[in-house]
């Protein structure tokens, strides 16, 4: 683990990580979340709802927002993304939401996977918030990246 926070230089100042010398190499990243809500409203996003196909929606909503990452965390750096997927399973209590990002560059995109993770949940939460309210996001995390100088890093659980 590292012995700083790498995105503050030695007078505590943000700074955004010179990624320079680094080798362009294939990354990737896996996040996953879950969307919590009632069984009647899980039935309903299987079935479509009145503001159309949910699990579309988000899904476009998570491609998208992994593409925008830079612009909604400050100090990340603009990657050309060579694939983004949003994938849904229905699980007991609602649904899980398992994004994969990859790109050929300096730096990881773990946070394009979070973001997508983020995002598409965030759009399910909108597409059912006239059926239930109280629908959440849980378990908003890192699953696995792989790729440049630390290699394979998988959640151990």
């Amino acid at each position: 683990m590292a012995k700083r926070l790498t995105h503050l230089d030695d007078k505590g100042a943000a700074r955004m990580v010179d990624v320079a010398d680094k080798l362009a190499t294939v990354r990737e990243a896996v996040a996953e979340c879950i969307v919590r809500m009632a069984a009647e409203t899980v039935a309903a996003v299987r079935e479509g709802t009145a503001k159309g196909d949910a699990l579309q929606v988000a899904r476009v909503a998570g491609i998208m927002a992994a593409k925008r990452t830079p612009d909604l965390i400050p100090l990340c750096h603009p990657l050309p993304l060579t694939s983004v997927s949003v994938d849904f399973d229905f699980v007991e209590g609602g649904v899980r939401i398992t994004t994969r990002v990859r790109v050929v560059g300096q730096t990881g995109v773990e946070m394009e996977a979070l973001t997508a993770a983020a995002v598409a949940g965030l759009t399910l939460i909108d597409m059912t918030k006239g059926l239930e309210r109280g629908v959440y996001l849980e378990s908003m995390r890192l699953l696995e990246k792989s790729g440049g100088r630390s290699g394979t890093w998988k959640r151990n659980e």
